[in-house]
């Protein structure tokens, strides 16, 4: 967590969302704000939960490693949307937030009388943010969002992979992560614009247009020449060698951009002699032939291991990096150095590790708080905190089956 002498308060804090989405793109969202510093009430079906409780295995503790992934710095309601005596829960609930986020299916949320006109009415100041996966309009509203899914849809896969190979999905669930992002953005601008105006408004994000939107560059090559870029694996359309080579004992990065650049990797290595080679003169004879120079650096970088290129070429001004696997990444100094890896306490699952928030403020608190919450864990706070109900009434609610509590009990 980014709390270092002298911080003040988290920026969110005094900001309730209250969180209706699963799996992952809402729940990234809403960790994203939580680690903001807002209160995050995640509300979940109590017999089950977020349907990423039972992603696995891994689990940890008989938690999901997924669940766990996503899910910090929040209280669990669980709450069956679909009870009658949920209604009221509900409104009591909104009256008393700032946000709200939902990843329903476009019309579930209205089916469930949850929709925002409904909400707006009862708190006129209310965010509702609702993420889906083609939108409220145009024809493929109805259709369901899954990561997978919109990769294909949205151009990524399709420019993913090797010429002669398959399109490729990108190894993390980009269209979830991204429209989580988008998401976030877009609650914190409706948050500054309610501070002018008073009034709450509806924020809407579809994975198809988050995607879509990451295209950048490839849009504006077929927006320019009326054709779809293709496949280009690992190479780079107008540069190289600028792309991934085996070491001795795995893979780095080389992105040799210039042709002073070139210069200083073939003096580096000792191979001088190149840069006489009529074939790699300059940048556009190396892009020429980009077959023959990558195979002449594939041959020099497989002398040595990664980190012995890595202390050659950064200090004589080459761009390098290893490729690290994942374990090397949260375990690396990279990124333990400047602590951002969180511990946090889990009384299940004992400690949970976690990626910290990569935003730090210099005058204000981000970061991981809480260990992700036990299904239905805060359900009596919540209800009586934030609900304002007293004990009577939720002890009703937990023997109605409304709602679920770990130390209630049906007999």
């Amino acid at each position: 967590m980014s709390e270092g002498g002298g911080l003040g308060s988290a920026p969110l804090a005094g900001v309730r969302v209250l969180d209706l989405s699963r799996v992952v793109s809402g729940p990234f969202c809403t960790m994203q704000l939580g680690d903001l510093g807002a209160d995050i009430i995640k509300v979940e079906e109590p017999t089950r939960g977020d349907d990423s409780r039972a992603f696995g295995p891994p689990f940890q503790g008989g938690e999901s490693a997924y669940f766990l992934s996503v899910n910090r710095n929040k209280k669990s309601l669980a709450l069956d949307l679909k009870h009658p005596k949920a209604g009221e829960v509900v409104r009591r609930l909104v009256e008393a937030s700032d946000v709200l986020v939902e990843n329903f299916r476009p019309g579930t949320a209205e089916r469930l009388g949850i929709g925002y006109d409904s909400l707006k009415a009862i708190n006129p100041a209310l965010i509702y943010c609702a993420i889906s996966g083609f939108g409220r309009s145009g024809p493929e509203r109805d259709r369901p969002g899954y990561d997978l899914i919109l990769q294909g849809e949205a151009g990524i896969m399709d420019l993913t992979g090797e010429p002669d190979g398959p399109p490729t999905k990108i190894g993390a669930p980009v269209a979830d992560l991204v429209s989580g992002l988008y998401a976030a953005q877009g609650v914190l601008a409706a948050l500054r614009a309610r501070e002018v105006t008073g009034l709450g408004q509806r924020v809407d994000v579809a994975m198809l247009d988050a995607v879509a939107s990451v295209l950048t560059y490839n849009a504006g090559e077929f927006f320019a020449t009326g054709i779809s870029p293709t496949r280009r694996g690992n190479q780079h359309p107008s540069i190289a060698p600028y792309a991934p080579f085996e070491a001795s004992d795995g893979w780095i990065n080389l992105g040799i951009a210039n042709d002073a650049i070139w210069e200083r990797f073939c003096r580096s290595v000792g191979r001088e002699e190149l840069l006489d080679d009529p074939r790699f003169k300059t940048a556009p004879d190396r892009v020429t032939n980009r077959a023959a120079v990558n195979a002449v650096v594939a041959d020099i970088i497989a002398t040595r291991p990664r980190r012995a290129w890595v202390e050659l070429l950064e200090p004589r001004g080459v761009p390098v990096g290893a490729l690290n696997d994942v374990g090397e990444v949260v375990e690396g100094p990279g990124i333990t150095a400047r602590g951002k890896i969180a511990a946090l306490d889990h009384q299940n699952a004992g400690t949970v590790k976690v990626v910290d928030t990569p935003v730090e403020l210099s005058a204000s608190a981000t970061g991981a708080r809480t260990a992700p919450p036990r299904l239905g864990e805060h359900t009596r706070e919540v209800l009586r905190v934030v609900a304002e109900l007293d004990d009577t009434h939720i002890d009703d609610l937990l023997k109605e089956r409304a709602v679920m509590a770990p130390d209630f009990h049906h007999g």
